[in-house]
């Protein structure tokens, strides 16, 4: 009984547990787990085009870094801090050998090694034992990757068919400005929460379709059949939407998006412009555990193609519309931004429509638990020689 005498009515929002959220799987730091799991694997820091004369100052999985390419045309990735003095690279001078910072010169080369100390009798006599925290580096596709792990367990830096096998008249082209994250180029919230949206495909025609009105085809605004299954590589969700044209020939669209370990986002073209295999990969990258970006590489036909996968809302471009505009026509930005920084799990309540999101979580849980026990993460293979990966991925019409 309340005071007044009446009943009570319970539920309200006072009195609930702390909140809490899956820290193991959404800190990216080194030394956490998820951490530790993401740095076993080779990830895209920047276009081939920011590795130039002019230091790029990066933040990858909460560490600060400097990306360059020396006189000699070599890209390299150092950590900011000099290891002299401790100021950042970011204000050094790129050279033939290396990057000499603005401090006291020490001249580093992309490899981490000091070469140069003019401040030193001698030019250094000791600066072999010097040593600049560095990573190794590879161009692939347009984009610069980079391994942030144990050097004794450095994989291979993977080629994936959909973007070695080109199609007449295709060629590569790679972006950086967040093609599937709906919003600005730097996302404000844990990597998790748009990593795991590739496997909520019912959210596809209520968010994308009825709710801020048609983003993508009329066939994608369509509520699907689906299943969802553990891939060697990650998880993968079939979609199958029966056509509505007013023609029974027994076809139907089906449609295949992967979530691949480490962060690849192998979802085909939500506007369905033609009925093929993926025709981009993209990676979700952590820029730390609020915060990251997405970087894109794709075959295309004409220059471009891939930014014009963007989505509009309202006729809009997202960074064109008002504060009220975003309000009457979310996209994915505002679904998961608006989960807060790092979503609070305790507090979740999941229905049979969610059940891709709990298989990737249980996959990157036991890829926690193989690392643990010693063992390498699927996806990993130190074959220089081995073949391209394949994916299913497409959008297809298939027999219902």
């Amino acid at each position: 009984m309340s005071a007044s005498g009446g009943s009570v009515d319970t539920g309200t929002g006072y009195g609930r547990p702390r909140p809490t959220t899956m820290r193991e799987l959404t800190e990216v730091g080194a030394g956490t787990p998820m951490g530790e799991l993401l740095r076993r694997y080779w990830h895209p820091v920047g276009l081939a085009g920011d590795a130039s004369a002019t230091p790029r100052a990066l933040r990858v999985l909460g560490e600060d870094l400097v990306l360059f390419r020396d006189g000699g045309g070599r890209p390299g990735l150092v950590t900011a801090r000099c290891a002299h003095r401790g100021t950042t690279l970011y204000y050094g001078r790129v050279e033939e050998r290396g990057i000499r910072c603005c401090y006291h010169g020490w001249l580093f080369d992309v490899a981490g090694h000091c070469l140069e100390q003019p401040c030193e009798p001698d030019g250094g006599r000791q600066r072999e034992r010097i040593r600049q925290p560095w990573y190794p580096v590879a161009e692939r596709y347009g984009l610069i990757f980079a391994y942030l792990g144990p050097p004794e367990r450095k994989p291979a830096l993977p080629r994936y068919d959909a973007l070695e096998r080109l199609d007449e008249g295709e060629r590569l082209e790679a972006d950086d400005r967040s093609i599937g994250g709906g919003g600005p180029v730097i996302i404000p919230c844990n990597w998790l929460q748009h990593y795991e949206n590739l496997m909520d495909t019912l959210h596809v025609p209520i968010l994308h379709g009825s709710f801020s009105g048609p983003q993508f085809t009329n066939m994608m605004a369509t509520i699907p059949e689906v299943t969802f299954e553990m891939s060697p590589r990650g998880v993968t969700v079939r979609s199958i939407r029966r056509q509505d044209d007013g023609q029974d020939d027994g076809k139907a669209f089906y449609r295949v998006t992967e979530a691949a370990l480490p962060t690849l986002r192998v979802v085909p073209n939500p506007r369905v412009a033609q009925f093929a295999r993926v025709e981009s990969i993209g990676w979700t990258l952590p820029i730390d555990d609020t915060s990251f970006r997405i970087y894109v590489a794709g075959r295309v036909k004409t220059s471009g193609d891939i930014g014009r996968m963007r989505s509009k809302f309202n006729g809009k471009f997202w960074w064109d519309m008002t504060e009220r505009e975003h309000q009457q026509f979310p996209g994915d930005y505002e679904a998961q931004v608006g989960q807060g920084a790092v979503t609070i799990h305790s507090e979740e309540h999941f229905g049979q429509s969610d059940r891709g999101i709990l298989m990737i979580r249980r996959m990157l849980s036991d890829q926690l638990e193989a690392l643990a026990a010693g063992r390498d993460p699927i996806g990993v293979a130190f074959d220089e020689n081995a073949g391209p990966v394949e994916f299913e991925a497409g959008n297809f019409i298939r027999e219902a």
